[in-house]
């Protein structure tokens, strides 16, 4: 599950998820002391990083026994994130506070538990957070639905959800601050997928949902205060926004993408007043622009446009950089090379994979629905389609991860890799979203660089 969220998201912007490496000062005030410790288990590196708003405000060092433990004199009561690379969780810390966490990186957010302190808030967070993420997992070809079975659906899960949310806030008492949290948790993940359900059932079904919807259907967005810097950087938030802006142009899917996405652009710049927050939605527009079209021209029309908008001149620069990667998977340039392995454990060179044209896919043991119908889809593909090899990348953290999982469902249609490095083939392959398909030309020239595999028109690119 943590893949879904914090690998691809796949994505949440990387303009609000990206934890900086530089260092800030908290916010200094008296009588503020908070503790956070806790163990590792299999750790990645020796290194634990505090955030707060994106920043990193320290940098912990685990002991020989993996084990930290530091106290803060004056700690700023609010949200807060901690990352193990290349993992991170949120976490909130209240006055005199005193969070002790234990976790395992083989299973990161499904092993985290917290105690001390503050624990009994942290522990709702985890669990409503791997209740989304479950249903997130399930709810993959939701989307397919008609509305009424959608519907139906998601608000049943939403009820379910909201009565766990009602029982835990009675038995906790927790603050109003801290509600502005779980409450923003529980309500933006159903308006996601209410933001959701028009532009990617057209996506997948050709069939458009718009004119269709009830009346009142969007009067949920009356209820978000979109100006609140709190919820800048909450991932359920930020996640919100980004669906809420791809669906603005509902009744504009004949439009140019370019146009589309000026639009956006223009819309985050009138409905944000507050400038973090509009900075943030502005990044992620260009950010998630980028990868839908590759017309050169059009990038730099749209980027002229943006930076006309941007304050963020440090994000900027992130964006240019993206844009440089994406530029190196322009259609007939040469994939860049990545650090793969086989089942054996041996390198597997890029320039070798490309006997015949091929299909290049991705998958994680977190996001068991999407793996399933992924490969279930590629089986039918082979079938259809015997002239083009199915090439599946693992992005799992670990190759043992990985061998647990192929040993589990023994795929027969594909070539089964696994990255080495997560971070360097995301910036290389610019990989963002785990439905993500690459098709490469025989003899390793890339056809095209940003198709979705689930995709209603997918096929034609095979033909």
């Amino acid at each position: 599950m943590i893949a879904y969220l914090k690998k691809i998201l796949l994505l949440l912007p990387i303009t609000s998820i990206t934890l900086l490496c530089s260092c800030k000062q908290g916010t200094k005030e008296e009588g503020y002391k908070a503790y956070f410790g806790g163990e590792i288990i299999n750790p990645n590196s020796k290194y634990i990083f505090l955030c707060k708003d994106n920043e990193v405000i320290d940098t912990i060092v685990l002991d020989d026994k993996n084990r930290f433990l530091k106290k803060y004199d004056s700690l700023v009561p609010g949200m807060y994130t901690f990352k193990h690379e290349p993992e991170y969780q949120q976490i909130y810390f209240e006055k005199n506070d005193s969070l002790m966490i234990r976790l395992n990186t083989n299973e990161f957010d499904n092993s985290l538990t917290f105690c001390g302190r503050g624990d009994e808030k942290n522990n709702f967070l985890m669990e409503l957070f791997l209740k989304n993420e479950a249903d997130k997992n399930a709810s993959f070809d939701l989307y397919d639905k008609d509305f009424k079975t959608f519907s139906k659906a998601i608000d049943k899960n939403y009820n379910a959800s909201k009565a766990f949310y009602l029982r835990r806030q009675t038995e906790v008492g927790w603050s109003e601050d801290f509600d502005l949290y779980a409450k923003s948790m529980l309500d933006m993940h159903y308006f996601t997928k209410k933001e959701m359900y028009p532009f990617v059932h057209e996506r997948r079904t050709n069939e458009e949902v718009c004119k269709y919807l009830p009346k009142g259907y969007y009067d949920f967005r009356k209820q978000i205060d979109f100006n609140n810097e709190k919820l800048t950087s909450f991932s359920p938030f930020v996640r919100y926004l980004t669906s809420m802006l791809n669906n603005v142009t509902c009744k504009d899917n004949d439009e140019k993408s370019l146009q589309n996405n000026v639009k956006k652009l223009h819309i985050a710049d009138s409905l944000f007043t507050n400038v973090k927050i509009k900075n943030s939605v502005l990044n992620n527009i260009a950010f998630m622009y980028l990868l839908e079209d590759q017309n050169i021209m059009s990038n730099k029309e749209f980027l002229d446009e943006y930076f006309k908008l941007s304050t963020d001149k440090e994000k900027q620069k992130e964006i240019k950089k993206i844009e440089e990667s994406i530029q190196n998977l322009l259609p007939n340039k040469s994939l860049p090379n990545a650090d793969l392995i086989d089942i054996n454990e041996k390198a597997v060179a890029i320039n070798n994979l490309f006997t015949k044209n091929t299909v290049v896919f991705f998958w994680t043991s977190e996001a068991s629905s999407h793996l399933e119908l992924a490969h279930q889809r590629v089986t039918e593909l082979k079938s259809k389609y015997p002239n083009w090899n199915f090439v599946a990348i693992n992005i799992d953290n670990s190759d043992k991860q990985w061998k647990n999982s192929l040993a589990k469902y023994n795929f027969k249609n594909t070539t089964e890799l696994h990255a080495k490095n997560f971070q360097d083939i995301k910036e290389k392959w610019v990989i963002t979203k785990i439905h993500r398909v690459m098709l490469i030309n025989a003899g390793g020239k890339i056809k095209n660089g940003f198709v979705s595999l689930f995709d209603a028109n997918f096929e034609n690119y095979l033909k």
